[in-house]
Parts: structure tokens; C-alpha cells; sequence
């Protein structure tokens, strides 16, 4: 570790100690945060937070899925949206009515090194969170049926908690991962002014939604109805509850996400969006190395670079490449420049040299006009890769 890393991994867990020491004698308590998990037939990713929390605040809704008390999936494939029942509309206008800024997300004491139980099914794994209260654990052998199951999780001193997972089938062979930021959500990130303003001042009820993606995600899940859907993002874990919020109001399909920590790591003071990326699409292929991905994702950064390169390294697991065209605007906003930040060359690309069809345009209305037929033809998920 550098000794910039050192410091400011001291520096932020000598603040966070102090936080917690605070808050506890405040009488606030661990309070879990359940994060989507996901895996296959054979093993199952759990992920959570533990937070300090005031035990008077009650604990908002979520409504994320739809699945009964007992804990099983009420049908063989992911649901597509929750049941919008009493919760999902309370869930709503708690968001409508409570405008809160979006700074507050962001400021929270995590309880890290605390002892932790994750239950699923029969399954018993004990666990502690890590230095930013995390969990992150890989349950094998937990015989669930493909489809929306629920995890228990119990950490010390806070009150148990259910999360929801997903396992994929077998027999899927189509997947989608999007990106979130200025792909499904306008947010015009991150330049660093603008990305302070959007992420610390804005309500986190004014986010808007790009034209035309929610309907072109459920049509290709129309048309694939037990594809998983990832939503994969440089983002903070923090912004999740906003984020179910965003998709929940917006009529975007339920997925886990796969967000990061922001903060200092053992080889800088920042962690790299990129490789976060690249790791997580590799993890993807790893745990479900039958399935092809369309990857949905923006010009404003380095998607179509990312995707491109995971996509001449792994053809055989890319189905499609989508990439949403930012405007001019959009692009200054983000990092400066009218053009965008990286995009494969002609000559060097996955679609050139593999074949991957890779498409693009302003919006989710223009993306559906090519895709769909894409996706019908040379990408079948039945079609031998070059």
C-alpha cells in the first residue's frame, strides 16, 4: 500500500471510529441495508451494509421485488417489476413527499468488523462486515430454484433483515447489463462541479430518465423473458435506495446492481471506475459462462471502450453492444469536450474483428429501431461466434 493509500485509509476510518463512537452514545444502533445478490444453481453472491441508524426512524419500504413471506419465487423467472400493492404506493409517495436532498446518502457511519449471519435456504454462513461496513459472500451449494428468493441476514446488534436474490437458470442463454448514469438516468456525470451539484444538492426526486430506455429494455426482456438484467455503475452503494426509487417511478426492469465504495483502497486514493467495470463483467461471464450479454451503455465515458474491449476478449459471451449517443451539451457537461472521451477505431474493434454487432444512438427510441433487428440475426445467442 502507498503511503497515500495509508493515510487516507487512516484518515477515513479514524473519522468513521469517531462517528460511530458518536452516534452510539446518541442511542443510535446497527441498522442492514440488503443489497440484491444474484448467482446460478450452484452458488449464490450475497451482498449487504450495516450502517449506524436511529432506531426511531422507520426503516423506508422497499418494495423491490415481489416475493411471498415463505421466502420461495412465485414464478420460475425473475419478476419482472414488484407487485404494485399498498407498500409500492406508499413507497412512491414517501419519494414524492419527502424531497430530500441528495447529500444526505452520502453521510453515513458504517459499523465495520461486525460479526454477521447470512441465511439461505438451509444454508447458515457467518461472516463480519469489512473496513466500510460491507458484506460480500459467496454461498455454494444452497439449493434454490432458479428465480426471486429471500436471504435473511442478522448482524450483531441490529435487527434481522431480508434481502433479495436472485438465481438464474441453467437453460438462460440472453443477459443484459446496463449502465446507469446518462444511459438510463440523466445526470450528466461526472464532471466534478456538476456531479457535487447532482449527487449532494439536487433532490434525488428530480432525477430524469432518458427517452425511450425503459421501453427498450422491456422489449428485449419481452422477447427473453428469463434474461437477468445487471445494472452495473461507478456509482456509490449509498445511492441504491434512490436508484430502486429512479427505476420503481420510471417503469425500468428490477436487476441487482453492481456498484462500488468510493474512498481510498490499498493502491490509491481513488478507486478506478474502469477497472470496476471490467472487473464485474468478468465476474458476470465467470458465474454464468452459458449466457451472451447486451451491454447497454453511454459516450460520455469509457463504455464503448470497456465493452469493446471485454467484447474482443470474451466474443464468445457478448450477444450485442448499445450505446447511447450524449448530446453535444450532454458532453461538455461531462468531461469538457464536445466529442466523446474514447471510442474504438474502425480498424480495431470487436465488431470488426469478431463480428459483435455494436450500435448506436441518441436515445432509447433510436436504439430500438436498430436493435431489436441485431438482436434477431447475427447476435442470436444460437449463432456459432467467429
Amino acid at each position: 500500500m502507498s503511503l497515500a493509500s495509508r493515510i487516507g485509509v487512516s484518515f477515513e476510518d479514524g473519522i468513521n471510529r469517531r462517528s460511530v463512537d458518536y452516534l452510539r452514545r446518541k442511542g443510535w444502533r446497527p441498522r442492514t441495508i440488503g443489497l440484491s445478490g444474484y448467482g446460478s444453481v450452484d452458488k449464490l453472491h450475497v451482498m449487504c451494509r450495516v450502517i449506524m441508524a436511529d432506531p426511531e426512524a422507520t426503516p423506508e419500504s422497499d418494495p423491490w421485488v415481489s416475493v411471498p413471506a415463505d421466502g420461495t419465487s412465485s414464478a420460475p423467472r425473475p419478476a419482472r417489476y414488484p407487485t404494485l400493492g399498498d407498500q409500492a404506493t406508499e413507497f412512491i409517495q414517501k419519494t414524492a413527499t419527502e424531497a430530500r436532498r441528495g447529500w444526505r446518502q452520502f453521510f453515513t457511519a458504517q459499523v465495520g468488523f461486525l460479526p454477521v449471519t447470512v441465511r439461505v435456504g438451509d444454508k447458515v454462513v457467518h461472516t463480519t462486515t469489512d473496513r466500510g461496513g460491507y458484506v460480500d459472500v459467496m454461498i455454494p451449494d444452497h439449493n434454490l430454484a432458479p428465480g426471486w428468493h429471500r436471504v435473511s441476514i442478522e448482524a450483531r446488534a441490529a435487527e434481522p433483515v431480508h434481502t433479495d436474490a436472485l438465481v438464474v437458470a441453467p437453460s438462460t442463454k440472453v443477459g443484459v447489463v446496463s449502465d446507469i448514469d446518462d444511459t438510463i438516468m440523466v445526470t450528466m456525470l461526472p464532471r466534478a462541479l456538476l456531479a457535487a451539484w447532482n449527487s449532494f444538492v439536487r433532490h434525488t426526486n428530480t432525477r430524469k430518465p432518458v427517452p425511450g430506455m425503459a421501453d427498450l429494455l422491456n422489449e428485449v426482456l419481452d422477447s427473453h423473458p428469463d434474461a437477468p438484467i445487471f445494472y452495473l455503475s461507478t456509482g456509490a452503494w449509498n445511492v441504491v435506495p434512490t436508484l430502486k426509487r429512479f427505476m420503481l417511478r420510471h417503469n425500468l426492469p428490477v436487476g441487482p446492481m453492481l456498484m462500488t465504495d468510493w474512498g481510498p483502497t490499498p493502491t490509491g486514493l481513488f478507486r478506478s471506475g474502469r477497472e470496476h467495470k471490467r472487473v464485474q463483467l468478468r465476474n458476470l461471464m465467470i458465474t454464468f459462462p452459458d449466457i451472451r450479454w447486451l451491454l447497454v451503455g453511454d459516450d460520455g465515458q469509457h463504455d464503448p471502450m470497456i465493452y469493446d474491449d471485454i467484447a474482443r476478449e470474451h466474443p464468445e459471451s457478448v450477444w450485442a453492444i448499445a450505446i447511447r449517443q450524449l448530446t453535444r451539451r450532454e458532453q461538455v457537461l461531462a468531461h469538457g469536450s464536445v466529442d466523446p472521451v474514447q471510442t474504438p477505431s474502425l480498424g480495431r474493434s470487436a465488431q470488426t474483428e469478431h463480428g459483435v454487432p455494436t450500435v448506436s444512438g441518441p436515445d432509447g427510441h433510436a436504439l430500438m429501431q436498430v436493435l431489436p433487428q441485431i438482436l434477431q440475426s447475427d447476435g442470436r445467442p444460437d449463432t456459432p461466434s467467429d
